[in-house]
């Protein structure tokens, strides 16, 4: 019989054959991988020698793993390993290999909810945005990058993985591919637009050079930009910028969500720009807006200020 690991392998190849995401094919090689190694510590090298006792095991193991920062794994990451091992089985069974029932033995744990973190002000915003210098290429590239990533919304995959012809600008629209490989239009602000034009027209092309490469942004070598370029420069600017929260690539989509929402947006809009399935997620960002609850408290409620209460009614009064 086959191992584990070459079953893993046509499992990746099975992937790429139904046109799954590099996303998600890296993380089944992660993850699975992690998994793998763990059942070769235990003696199991082939399929035939699992049992639901092993898999049990493993999975009190791996809610005691620990990140790379040397903290428990949160549950959200727990269930990523476990959707992602529980695939692998379900390829193994659906040929024969394993029994069907070891795809119900490991368990998802419960997800704490909690509002979105490391959102920004969009003074806060402005402050980062600030911070990076646009008269060298690379500063000019990274402002273009973070405009585009708050203006729209879109993932950071999403972003680096724009190709020329993706970007309509008569239309201010950039076409991304989401999740699930699902393409959908985004309006691109006019700020950002202004920037991502001229990085295309000025700072691309030095870069790039004979290439042919068809990604918008790229490194210095003229390769399409690598997520992890991208965080590290975005740490030492969020660094500069005295941003007082751990700013991540996911904080722009955070910001732009609030943003809209407290700005009165239609759910259902923001939902579409987001690529979201359903409105769900964004009851948490709409939670935010306990912020601006508490100030307009603080501002118009008379315990709160003396002559709070009639200064509020004045103001309505007046507006009326």
């Amino acid at each position: 019989m086959k191992t584990l690991i070459q079953y893993q392998e046509e499992h990746l190849d099975h992937m790429r054959s139904r046109n799954y995401s590099r996303y998600t094919i890296r993380q089944s090689r992660c993850c699975v991988g992690v998994f793998l190694r763990w059942a070769l510590e235990e003696g199991i090298a082939t399929p035939d020698q699992l049992r639901p006792k092993h898999l049990q095991a493993w999975q009190k193991r791996l809610s005691q793993r620990l990140s790379v920062r040397g903290q428990p794994l949160k549950a959200r990451s727990i269930n990523k390993h476990v959707e992602t091992v529980n695939g692998f089985l379900k390829y193994l069974a659906q040929g024969g290999v394993t029994a069907r029932t070891l795809t119900e033995v490991i368990e998802y744990v419960k997800e704490p909810v909690f509002l979105p973190g490391s959102v920004l002000t969009h003074e806060q915003m402005q402050r980062l945005m600030g911070s990076v210098p646009t008269d060298t290429p690379e500063g000019y590239r990274f402002r273009a990058m973070m405009e585009v990533l708050y203006s729209s919304g879109m993932r950071i995959a999403e972003l680096l993985g724009l190709n020329l012809g993706d970007v309509d600008s008569g239309n201010a629209t950039a076409k991304v591919l989401g999740k699930g490989r699902k393409e959908r239009i985004v309006p691109v602000g006019r700020t950002a637009l202004q920037y991502l034009e001229g990085y295309i027209k000025a700072v691309r092309p030095i870069a790039v050079g004979a290439s042919g490469e068809k990604a918008i942004f790229v490194n210095g070598e003229g390769k399409r930009f690598p997520y992890y370029t991208f965080l590290r420069q975005l740490h030492v600017y969020a660094g500069r910028a005295g941003i007082p929260v751990n700013v991540t690539p996911h904080t722009f989509r955070r910001s732009c969500t609030t943003e809209l929402l407290r700005g009165g947006a239609n759910m259902y809009h923001v939902k579409e720009l987001l690529g979201h399935e359903s409105l769900d997620t964004l009851k948490h960002y709409a939670k935010l807006t306990i912020l601006d609850l508490k100030k307009e408290h603080h501002r118009c409620h008379p315990r709160e200020r003396e002559g709070g209460a009639w200064e509020c009614l004045d103001e309505v009064n007046g507006n009326e």
